[in-house]
């Protein structure tokens, strides 16, 4: 029963749906559908030419569109991996510095924070956004405001994390090994913005979009006249219009759908990633991480020593 209500509710649902960002384009190959038909109805005009064309031109158009939304959703899925990557590295950073870095919990706590501030400056990056909420409850309006300040502010969070680390180490409170680990998930996190970074400045071939958009354009507007040839002696031709839009509407989405996929990072598109839940994610488990306490060595080795 749920999975035909689930059927039901997305099958009429507009929210998430690229039907009314196509809506008017498939309103304007309606109507331009009426015309033609208009004009063909006319005793002296005959627009009528074979269908055959058109199902041949459909099938490849078809191809090209599939061909197109698989490329976007490459994209896409590279996108999310890409973030599925900093969430675990930012896991990784936190439990490094943790375990292998000083006891001093307030050392802990802005390894711990910075840490976390790492995927909200991120996003923002990837969104040209400054002004981020969120650091300011993590970090303090005077660091929120030096991230926010800075040319490139993931590298800015990088560098304060390295910053603590040496300070650690030369402190004599990490050791090489605890650092070169803590250093290694540091920089796996910037492989994973520039990564990110790729495929927000790197859209799909505009020479590709413009050739498909144009196709579509030809294949829409002399659809009607094919469709006159089966439509005038079987049906009543007032059908064209009709059957225009019908078929106007699942090209035009595809194409539609094909746009959104490309710009995963983009607020404007309907399918973006949602940074802001997985930022939230990556806090939460961090955070709650301070609130776990380290036992002291003397704790842990008269536990080693208490008889079963």
């Amino acid at each position: 029963m749920a999975d035909a209500l689930g059927f039901w509710n997305e099958a009429l649902s507009l929210r998430g749906a690229a039907t009314l960002r196509v809506l008017p384009n498939v309103i304007a190959f309606g109507l331009i559908a009426l015309v033609i038909y208009t004009v063909d109805s006319h005793e002296r005009v005959n627009l009528q030419v074979p269908v055959g064309p058109h199902e041949v031109a459909g099938a490849l158009l078809g191809l090209l569109l599939v061909v197109r939304t698989n490329a976007g959703y490459d994209r896409w899925w590279e996108a999310r991996k890409a973030w599925g990557g900093i969430v675990n590295q930012s896991r990784n950073l936190a439990v490094a510095g943790l375990t292998y870095g000083p006891s001093d919990p307030e050392w802990r706590d802005r390894f711990v924070r910075w840490t976390a501030a790492f995927s909200h400056a991120a996003r923002a990056s990837l969104r040209d956004e400054r002004h981020v909420p969120e650091l300011v409850s993590l970090l303090g309006p005077e660091d929120a405001a030096r991230v926010a300040c800075a040319q490139h502010m993931p590298t800015f969070v990088s560098l304060t994390l390295s910053e603590l680390l040496d300070d650690a180490c030369s402190r004599g409170e990490l050791d090489r090994f605890g650092f070169l680990q803590a250093d290694r998930e540091k920089t796996a996190l910037i492989d994973h913005i520039g990564v990110c970074e790729r495929i927000r400045r790197t859209p799909l071939a505009r020479v590709f979009s413009i050739n498909i958009r144009r196709f579509i354009l030809l294949f829409l507007f002399t659809l009607p006249i094919a469709l006159l040839h089966k439509f005038k002696a079987a049906a009543d031709p007032m059908l064209v219009p009709l059957i225009a839009m019908l078929v106007a509407y699942p090209i035009l989405a595809l194409d539609q759908i094909g746009v959104e996929l490309q710009e995963p990072f983009s607020k404007r598109r309907l399918s973006h990633l949602p940074l802001e839940q997985i930022c939230r994610t990556i806090d939460g488990n961090l955070l709650a991480l301070l609130e776990v306490q380290r036992p002291s060595p003397l704790v842990e080795e008269s536990a080693l020593r208490k008889p079963s």
